[in-house]
C-alpha cells in the first residue's frame, strides 16, 4: 500500500512538472526578480498596492500611478530604474490578462515550486563546455577515490587474515612464536588453475614478521603498509598531470627495467635499491639481512594483497 501511494505521488508530481509551460516559467522568473529587487516576500499585488481580489480597473489604475513614479525620465541617474519600470509593465500585463492572472493566482496561493523542471534550470543555467568538463573530472575522480577506498579496506582485511593464518600455521594452536624461519601455506580461497576449489600461497614467518614468498624465492614483507591508502592527489587527473609534466620536462624516463610498469606510476623512491642493498644480478632481491636493529627489513617493496607486486629496480 505504501508503495502504491509512493508511485501515485510521483505520478502526480510528474504530471505537475509536465504541466508547467513557458508562461509558468516566465512567472517563476518574474517572482524571483520582484523579490530580489523589491524585498523578500513581495508579491505582484503587494508591489502594486492592490488587493488580491482587485478588479482589472483597479489594477490598471494602480499601474498608471506607479508607472509615473518609476518612469526613467523622472528618475534620471537612478540605478536599475529602467529594469524596475519594465518589470512593472510585465507584472501589470499578467494581472490584467485573465489567463495570466489565473496562472499567477495559483502560485500565489500554493507557492512557487522549488523544483521547476529540468528544462527550466537547463535553459537558465546552461553549463558551458568548461563547466561540463570540470564536473566530469570531479565526478570520475570521486568515483575512483570511492572504489580505491573500498579496495583498500578489502586489502587491509586480507592482509590481516593472511598474517593471522600464517602465524597460526607456523606457531601452532598456542600461538607461541618460534625462532628462525618457518615456511607455511595459506589458503587464499577462490579456484586454483588446475580447477580445484582452493588456492594456496607460500609464506614465511620469521619472528613477528610475515613474508610473501614468490616463485623466484624472493621474500616480501607483508604488513599494513602494503595496502596504500588512497588520497585525492593520486586520482587520475593528478597522475596524468604529473606524467605529462615528466614527459615535457624529460624527467622520469622509462628504462628497460621499468618498461612493464604503469607509465603513470610515480613511486620512483619506493621502487629503488641503492648502496649495500643493490642486487648483483639483473633481478632485484629484497635483502632481509639489511636490518636496522628492530627486526624489520630496511627496504620493503609495495605488495598488494591482491597479488600486485612492484619489484625494486636499481638506479643507474
Amino acid at each position: 500500500m505504501k508503495l502504491f501511494f509512493l508511485f501515485a505521488f510521483l505520478a502526480v508530481l510528474a504530471t505537475t512538472v509536465i504541466a508547467w509551460e513557458k508562461e509558468d516559467h516566465e512567472i517563476f522568473d518574474l517572482v524571483s526578480e520582484v523579490e530580489a529587487a523589491e524585498g523578500k516576500g513581495t508579491t505582484f499585488y503587494s508591489w502594486l498596492d492592490v488587493s488580491p481580489t482587485a478588479s482589472t480597473t483597479e489594477i490598471s489604475k494602480a499601474y498608471r500611478k506607479m508607472s509615473m513614479q518609476f518612469h526613467p525620465d523622472k528618475n534620471p541617474g537612478v540605478k536599475g530604474i529602467h529594469q524596475r519600470f519594465a518589470r512593472l509593465g510585465v507584472v501589470a500585463t499578467i494581472l490584467r490578462n485573465k489567463e495570466g492572472r489565473k496562472r499567477y493566482d495559483f502560485f500565489y496561493k500554493n507557492g512557487v515550486p522549488k523544483w521547476r523542471g529540468t528544462g527550466y534550470y537547463y535553459q537558465r543555467f546552461r553549463p558551458g563546455l568548461g563547466s561540463v568538463l570540470v564536473f566530469l573530472v570531479v565526478l570520475t575522480s570521486g568515483l575512483q577515490l570511492l572504489v580505491e577506498r573500498m579496495n583498500y579496506k578489502r586489502d587491509v582485511e586480507r592482509i590481516d587474515r593472511f598474517t593471522r593464518e600464517a602465524r597460526a600455521a607456523a606457531w601452532g594452536p598456542k600461538l607461541i612464536p618460534n625462532e628462525g624461519q618457518r615456511k607455511v601455506k595459506v589458503n587464499v580461497g577462490g579456484q586454483s588453475e588446475d580447477g580445484g576449489t582452493n588456492r594456496w600461497i607460500e609464506m614465511v614467518v620469521e619472528g613477528q614478521n610475515v613474508y610473501l614468498l614468490d616463485p623466484a624465492g624472493d621474500m616480501h614483507l607483508l604488513d599494513m603498509s602494503s595496502a596504500v591508502y588512497p588520497v585525492f592527489m593520486n586520482t587520475w587527473p593528478f597522475v596524468v598531470a604529473r606524467w605529462a609534466f615528466r614527459k615535457v620536462t624529460g624527467r622520469g624516463t622509462v628504462t628497460s627495467d621499468t618498461a612493464a610498469q604503469d607509465p603513470f606510476d610515480d613511486d620512483d623512491d619506493d621502487s629503488s635499491v641503492s648502496g649495500s642493498d643493490a642486487p648483483t644480478s639483473g633481478r632485484s632481491t629484497p635483502k632481509r639481512e639489511n636490518s636496522n636493529g628492530n627486526g624489520k627489513v630496511a627496504h620493503v617493496p609495495t605488495t598488494m594483497a591482491g597479488g600486485k607486486r612492484r619489484k625494486a629496480t636499481k638506479k643507474r
